[in-house]
Parts: C-alpha cells; structure tokens; sequence
C-alpha cells in the first residue's frame, strides 16, 4: 500500500497539473487524479481496489472534506474525534476505536476546518479559536484552535441520522417501552409543558425529534437553536430559527434570547428552545407561563431536580429575582421532565419520567411517574463478545399523573 508520504507526493504531483485559472469540473479532476495513479502504478504495482481508494480520497481531497468524508459517509459512525493531524477518533454503536487514517499536514486540517464553518456563517482564528457549526446534513461540529488547544487543531462532529429517528426505533432500540411512550405521546398532543435531561451523549435531541411527531400537525410551531438540528416531523407551518454569533466588527450577534422574545410576535402554538444553556431560561419560562402549552426543551443536568436547580442558576444568570419568585415561574411553567441517561453498555434510555407538581413550602415538588429498573440478568453473548455486561431491565409506574386537566381539555379519557 502507498505510504503517506507517497500520498503527500501524489496530491502534490496532482496540484501542480491543476489549471488555477478556471474552476476545473468534477470529471476532469477525476481524469486527472487517476491519470496519475495510472502512472504510479507503472513505478509501484497498484490492485485496482487500492487505485479506486486512492482515487477516492484524492478526490475527497480536493473536493471536499478530505479524509473526513469517508467518515461522513459511513453510517454506523456516530461521532469523529478529531485530536490535531495525528490522532483520529470514531464512534460506533456507543464504543470508540482510533482510526489509522491522519491528515496530510496542519495546513491541509485547518483548510477542512475553515470550509465547514464557513458553510455555516461562522469564523475561527487564532483571535476567536471556538466556534460551533453545523454540516449540510445537519451533524454538529464544533473546532477549537491553538493556543487554547494544545496539541493542534481539535474537532468534534456529532452526526446525525439522515432519516429523523422515529420513537418506534426507540422502542426497537430498548430505549424505551410502549407504555412510556404511549403515556409521553398523549401529553405532547395534549399540550404539556416537557423538559428533556440528561448528561452529554444521552441523546436529548434524538429523543426531542422523536417527541415531536405527536405534535397535532395543524399547529405552527417555531424552533430556536444554537445550531440547526432538530428535525422535527410531519409539520408544514414549521418556522426554524438560528441564533448567530458577532461578526468580525463585534456587530450582528442574535442570541437565543433574542430569538425567543421574536418567536412570541410571530403567534406560535409551541415553541420549541433546542437547548437551554444561559440566561435565555428566563425568556423560555415566560413563554411557558404565557400561554405557550405544549414546549418542549432540552438541558444538562444528572437528574430531574438538579435540571431545577440548573434552571434557578441560569435565570440568576440573566436577571437578579428573588429565588421564591423563579421557583414558581418554573414550578408554574414546566409540566413534565423527562430524563435520559447513558448507561455503562452505552445504551441510551429513559431514566426516569417525572411530574412538577407545583411549588410550596418554599420548594418545587416532584413525583416520579416512571423510572427504569434494572435487573440482575446478564447475557453471557454479549459479556463474551464485548467484555461487559449488558444492562437489562424493565420501566415501573410509580405514581398516577396529578394534573390532568390539559389531558381532559384536549378530549382523552382519564
């Protein structure tokens, strides 16, 4: 197989025959990189199963994301690490495994760098060396360069299903059960308020897109995100909405917050905020306590009561109100979390489905109305083919829902 280096050798031999002063189409750049394969081959034997990688890295190379579209165009991967030119990570089926594959030089990873986020509006330099985007498909990418990043240019891309994941592949998947999502659907057509947690990987925004395929298709729903992500299902009045950063002037920024105040003049039956972080909590909940039913949300957090606790920090963040004041605003606002977590499989399930009860004695109160159980059952196949145990268990009904007057307005049968 041709070393690196003798790749480096070719995608120099292949620049210089480029005709810098026209845009070259697709096919003659394919004629021109096999047509010196052709002629490497004659000085080093070529199989024409390594004539065709190479043809098609190049290509990719030249083209587009360079080695990271063999990646792209995988679809069991689900996530790319990329740690400076050296060391590449992937993801697949929840396990990471190192890639033999590196980048030419740093010129040729901050190129691929620059390329995806200008697609999406963004900058990043030595100056400003963060910066979140988003491919066309929708994956999540973010960069962060020297000198805050040590080793060399650093990349992470979270891809995304090119097909929205249904909840019947969740049921499929065991990351949740028929009832659970039976119980979640009915609340999200009858317009409760819900919140997704979880910790990072546990698929929140999956299981948001999954949710929103109860939504009642005559409704208009207005998304807000960081970076477009959310595929939402089977809605034609869909407004998207994208917050943008400064622009090299420090002039131009639209926060999430802004978005939001935007999103309540637009006459939204829902609004849907991709992931709450800051002091746009603020804006979120007044859209909640206004009117809004039937929002859905996702955030960090370990557990339903520290999302609470979460919420309380990220308003404090935004506007000095005395506690008592925010609890009931959230108390008020949110009718439901639902919890997500990644388990030591790394499977990805419901935890727990948690009711808000309401606010006294100083406290927001909750109650558990379904959490996951684990048993003691291991399956020796997969401990033997993957040196763990698979986690298995069952989800239990803890507790009857308590506020259940949207479900009667909205015409089901409690």
């Amino acid at each position: 197989m041709i070393k690196m280096i003798e790749a480096e050798q070719l995608h120099a031999r292949i620049l210089s025959r480029l005709d810098m002063t026209r845009d070259m189409e697709d096919e003659e750049l394919t004629e021109l990189i096999y047509e010196v394969l052709q002629e490497v081959s004659q000085e080093e034997y070529l199989t024409l199963d390594q004539k065709t990688m190479l043809g098609k890295e190049l290509f990719n190379a030249f083209r587009k994301l360079d080695l990271l579209q063999e990646f792209l165009e995988d679809e069991e991967i689900t996530e790319i690490m990329i740690n400076g030119t050296q060391n590449i990570f992937i993801e697949k089926a929840g396990r990471i495994f190192q890639s033999d594959k590196r980048f030419l030089s740093r010129d040729k990873l901050e190129d691929v760098i620059q390329q995806i986020v200008a697609g999406s509006n963004r900058l990043v330099n030595e100056a400003s060396p963060i910066a979140d985007a988003r491919l066309a498909d929708g994956s999540r990418v973010n960069v962060v360069l020297p000198p805050v990043a040590l080793n060399g240019p650093i990349v992470t891309i979270r891809k995304f299903a090119k097909e929205a994941i249904t909840m019947k592949k969740l049921m499929e998947w065991q990351s949740i059960n028929s009832e659970v999502s039976g119980f979640l659907a009915s609340l999200v057509a009858a317009g409760y308020n819900i919140f997704i947690s979880g910790g990072t990987g546990s698929g929140k925004t999956t299981f948001l897109n999954a949710l929103s395929q109860y939504i009642p298709k005559n409704e208009r729903i207005i998304t807000i995100e960081d970076n477009a992500e959310l595929q939402i299902q089977n809605v034609k009045n869909l407004v998207r909405l994208e917050a943008r950063n400064a622009n090299v002037e420090g002039t131009g920024e639209v926060t999430i917050r802004d978005l939001i105040k935007s999103a309540l003049r637009m006459r939204p039956d829902r609004i849907i905020v991709g992931e709450v972080r800051s002091a746009e909590a603020i804006d979120m909940l007044q859209a909640l306590n206004t009117g809004h039913d039937g929002s859905l949300s996702t955030g960090h957090a370990n557990s339903p009561k520290d999302m609470l606790s979460r919420l309380e920090t990220m308003v404090l963040m935004g506007m000095d109100l005395p506690l008592p004041a925010i609890q009931r605003q959230i108390a008020s606002g949110l009718d439901i979390i639902v919890h997500l977590g990644r388990l030591r499989d790394k499977s990805r399930k419901v935890l727990e489905v948690t009711e808000v009860l309401g606010y006294w004695d100083q406290e927001i109160h909750l109650q558990t109305l379904y959490h996951y159980e684990e048993n003691c059952k291991e399956d020796e196949e997969y401990r033997e083919s993957n040196g763990e145990n698979k986690v298995s268990g069952d989800w239990k009904k803890t507790a009857e829902l308590y506020h259940r007057e949207k479900l009667v307005a909205a015409g089901y049968h409690v």
